[in-house]
């Protein structure tokens, strides 16, 4: 199949403009998409942009990813309903750093081949460009009636609307109209690409290039992503899911696409995944046919952690999972890395008892029911320790004489006590 023919398939195409399909056949083509720097990473949000951009480049063809440094200081109105807070330069560069950072996990930039992608910065050839220059030679191409026109704008000047919108965002589609412009006119470049809510600025484009050019240029857009549920997708109780580590660790990544629903899972491993056509029909019916094996959510969570993080971050996150659930080992637990082990167990109590305690040995009787509270009394731990319920660091405590000192230390700083099957407490040795 072609780009867009495989876009179709997997469910990735919303709309294009005529004329496309046979601007992709006729030669290697160059296309753009824009990335919003509100934040130093892109989260999963923008993952469905980055996969576009990395399917075109595979089909042939050269990506162009613009961060926005100069639209990032006024803010894309399409798709909000009030102002966004306008970015000063410093954090601006700082985001764009990251975003570049990220961008390069997934795109090819150095191979040095005909299609290798580019990065640009819209800050680079509008720091220059006086206000009178541009209302001269950009304004005064596109109508007013025009960028009425656009949902955008109607959204918010309309009756419903208690905002109103100001004439810094009311230009944006002229700025974003611009960049399509100079990337048209500069590097060749022949079509925008980004989300359906996009359309209006990606047309202003078009429309700049034919009035002020007398070129032709092309759209095209993706659906925005949703959840079967009507949820936001990407978001969770704790906010967004970054593509940063240090935003959201590698296991709350591969977490959030292994509790995929099914009817969104046999949607996103279309969306998200490189899987060849014959693989993913092949894997939907497997899922079908046994949806408690959960075969979908595995192999998305598998492919997407892999592809976002490492293979190791990966078979790391699939060892917590199982430790958190009861089938993990005391080896597999000393094996993770201290962000994993604490991401594991977030929200479990917690209490805190002084190095010194530990250095110098404590009985496990002492430890869990009188310098902290995992049991209530020591009556009760020792009838736990009777029955075979009571594990430190996975390993079941037999003897209620044991003592606890450095050697049962997790990255020199943790021990796990768990009661049961599901009842853990995080002591912190400080």
């Amino acid at each position: 199949m072609n780009f867009v023919e495989d876009l179709k398939w997997r469910g990735m195409l919303h709309d294009v403009t005529p004329g496309t399909d046979e601007q992709l056949a006729r030669e290697m083509t160059a296309a753009y998409i824009g990335f919003d720097p509100t934040s130093d990473s892109l989260h999963v949000g923008s993952f469905a942009q980055i996969m576009l951009l990395k399917r075109f480049q595979l089909a042939g063809h050269k990506p162009v990813a613009l961060v926005g440094g100069a639209t990032g200081m006024i803010g894309d109105p399409s798709g909000k309903s009030q102002e966004r807070n306008l970015l000063n330069e410093e954090i601006l560069n700082k985001n764009l750093d990251g975003i570049k950072a990220q961008l390069s996990k997934f795109l090819d930039f150095d191979s040095g081949e005909p299609n290798a992608a580019v990065m640009v910065n819209n800050y680079d050839w509008m720091k220059g460009f006086s206000f009178l220059d541009f209302i001269r030679d950009v304004g005064k191409h596109i109508t007013v009636n025009y960028m009425m026109s656009k949902d955008s704008v109607k959204k918010r000047l309309g009756a419903e609307s208690k905002v109103g919108m100001s004439f810094t965002e009311f230009t944006y589609q002229l700025v974003q109209g611009y960049d399509f412009l100079w990337l048209f006119e500069n590097m060749n470049c022949k079509i925008q690409m980004g989300g359906s809510d996009q359309w209006g600025n990606i047309t202003t484009g078009t429309e700049l290039i034919r009035r002020k050019a007398g070129g032709e240029a092309f759209a095209l857009t993706i659906p925005l992503i949703t959840k079967a549920d009507g949820g936001k997708f990407g978001k969770t109780e704790n906010g967004n899911v970054w593509l940063d580590p240090e935003k959201t660790t590698p296991y709350g990544f591969f977490q959030f696409w292994l509790n995929t629903s099914d009817e969104d899972a046999e949607k996103y491993i279309k969306v998200f995944t490189l899987l060849p056509r014959a693989e993913i029909i092949s894997l939907i019916e497997q899922h079908k046919e046994a949806p408690h094996l959960r075969i979908l959510q595995k192999k998305l969570a598998e492919e997407i952690t892999t592809m976002v993080h490492s293979r190791e971050e990966y078979e790391m996150a699939v060892s917590a999972s199982e430790i958190l659930f009861g089938k993990g080992t005391a080896e597999e637990l000393k094996r993770l890395n201290e962000t994993t082990f604490l991401s594991v167990f977030e929200g479990v109590p917690q209490f805190t008892v002084p190095k010194l305690l530990i250095e110098t040995g404590i009985n496990v009787v002492d430890l869990l029911a009188e310098k902290t509270a995992v049991f209530e009394s020591k009556g009760e731990l020792r009838r736990t320790i009777q029955g075979n319920g009571l594990s430190i660091n996975k390993d079941k405590v037999a003897n209620a004489d044991l003592i606890i000192d450095n050697s049962f230390l997790i990255s020199n700083k943790y021990i796990l006590a768990q009661k049961g099957k599901k009842n853990y407490s995080l002591i912190i040795v400080e």
